[in-house]
């Protein structure tokens, strides 16, 4: 079995949410968080703030750890032919965006970012890293955790 440890950032302002637009390898679009995995030796909570700035140029700051999820990925999910199973474990912060401009990453996987009225989101194909970190900062769990999401139709590992 993989692990991977990830952080994602959860902003939502004025009824909208900071999405980001995964491209993956075969040219398949997903709506997701900003976020990505945590690197050798690196702190979760400094994870979020650097991948929010790579991924869609804005300037953001920790608010609060809103909980963790953990799950497993069956092996014929997974986007990587022949990859064994995935245990995805992934720190949600709630956000603010404090500067910068939105923009695309350069040289990487996210081809836009953008604000989302949160009432548009059940329409859109996207990650259900999306609707763990929504239910986090809309229902603030005191045990800092969410019922699994089901997978299916729109939401997709």
């Amino acid at each position: 079995m993989d692990r991977r440890l990830a952080a994602y950032a959860v902003c939502i302002e004025d009824g909208h949410v900071l999405l980001a637009l995964a491209v993956g390898p075969e040219g398949d679009r997903t709506w997701t968080l900003p976020g990505g995995g945590v690197e050798h030796a690196e702190d979760p909570f400094d994870t979020v703030i650097r991948e929010v700035a790579e991924e869609t140029g804005l300037k953001a700051v920790v608010e609060s750890l809103l909980g963790v999820d953990s799950r497993v990925i069956p092996a014929n999910e997974r986007r990587r032919p022949g990859a064994p199973e995935l245990q995805n474990v992934g720190v949600f912060y709630r956000v603010r965006v404090t500067g910068g401009t939105l923009r695309p990453e350069p040289n990487g996987d996210t081809a836009e970012s953008v604000w989302t009225p949160l009432s548009e989101v059940a329409r859109l194909r996207r990650s259900s890293l999306v609707d763990i970190g929504i239910a986090l900062a809309q229902n603030l769990p005191p045990t800092g955790h969410v019922a699994p999401v089901p997978i299916g139709g729109l939401v997709q590992h």
